[in-house]
């Protein structure tokens, strides 16, 4: 019981770049002002949402999750990182790292469960329009919804019960955040299951979220080549291809910090910036790309924003 308790209390290092002279203040603050340009971004799109009821309708209540995923995974990230550069203080308590990997990990997760749900939003809405209102009920909104972050914290909560079962007998962290990987790290077990079920868990979730969203983006395709309606058409094409884009910077940034650790020649603080862009531009990007290809929301923020200097200007 003391040995557990110490190890829930005990403190971690962590291995954070190397700033050079001089450069902690800039680097702060231009982290700062990345972070409050997501925060800006991502509760606009929240606020449009939730204040316009224009946008009260399935595919807005859907998407409403993308935002509120982003501003989960940017703070659990870069603020930790932010304060440690100015107070280059490079330790975390245990806890406090286990509840930081958890919610990357629902982060990324949730993306490619969200993208999924939306997709099949529009593939109801553009390949079966008569049915669209009977199919995307309240009641199955909420449902698809519940699903989404449901599975996703099913899946990490197996992961990490996996890891708690391991002794604990190290407490240094070779990343700027605390992941699953770098907690295994921690441990002096055999960690051979921990490995297989990650690996499982990441194929299900990557195979279910591209597998349901090439399905429907290849129906809307084909639906869309028949339409006679040029409107119709233009309007669903800046739908889908403002989903795919955020599904492509995901990816993207994940690939790369992956494929980082394959190669010896790349620098470990390459690796651990690479690291950081998975929680840094997707949610820096996704309010901004879909504000310039979905026309309703577009056109509400300008609607607002020349309101609000209108207003200020009398």
């Amino acid at each position: 019981m003391e040995n557990r308790s110490f190890e829930l209390t005990s403190e971690l290092t962590m291995h954070y770049f190397v700033i050079p002279p001089g450069g902690k203040y800039p680097i702060f603050l231009f982290g700062l002002g990345i972070y409050f340009f997501c925060l800006f971004c991502n509760l606009t799109l929240l606020s449009l949402i939730i204040l316009h009821k224009t946008l009260h309708r399935p595919m807005y209540f859907i998407l409403f999750s993308l935002p509120l995923n982003d501003l989960i995974g940017i703070t659990a990230m870069l603020p930790k990182v932010l304060s440690v550069i100015v107070t280059e203080t490079n330790t975390i308590y245990y806890p406090l790292c286990v509840l930081q990997a958890f919610l990357l990990h629902a982060y990324g997760g949730a993306i490619l469960f969200i993208l999924a749900a939306m997709s099949v939003d529009r593939y109801i809405a553009i390949c079966m329009p008569l049915r669209y209102t009977t199919l995307m009920t309240p009641r199955a909104v909420v449902c698809i919804i519940s699903l989404v972050w449901v599975v996703d914290i099913l899946f990490i909560i197996v992961l990490f019960s996996l890891q708690a079962r391991l002794p604990r007998c190290k407490s240094v962290i070779l990343s700027v955040f605390c992941d699953n990987p770098s907690l295994l790290n921690l441990t002096c077990g055999n960690t051979l299951i921990n490995n297989i079920i990650g690996l499982f868990n990441t194929a299900v979730m990557q195979a279910l979220s591209v597998s349901i969203q090439a399905f429907s983006y290849v129906k809307i395709l084909f639906t869309c080549l028949v339409m006679r309606q040029s409107e119709a058409k233009t309007k669903a094409v800046n739908t889908c291809v403002a989903q795919l884009v955020i599904l492509v910077i995901f990816e993207v940034t994940s690939t790369f910090y992956i494929l980082s650790f394959r190669f010896k020649n790349v620098y470990s603080d390459l690796q651990k910036i690479m690291g950081m862009l998975i929680f840094i531009v997707p949610p820096l990007l996704n309010p901004i790309v879909y504000g310039l290809y979905t026309s309703e929301i577009r056109n509400i923020f300008l609607k607002a924003l020349k309101k609000r200097v209108l207003g200020s200007t009398k």
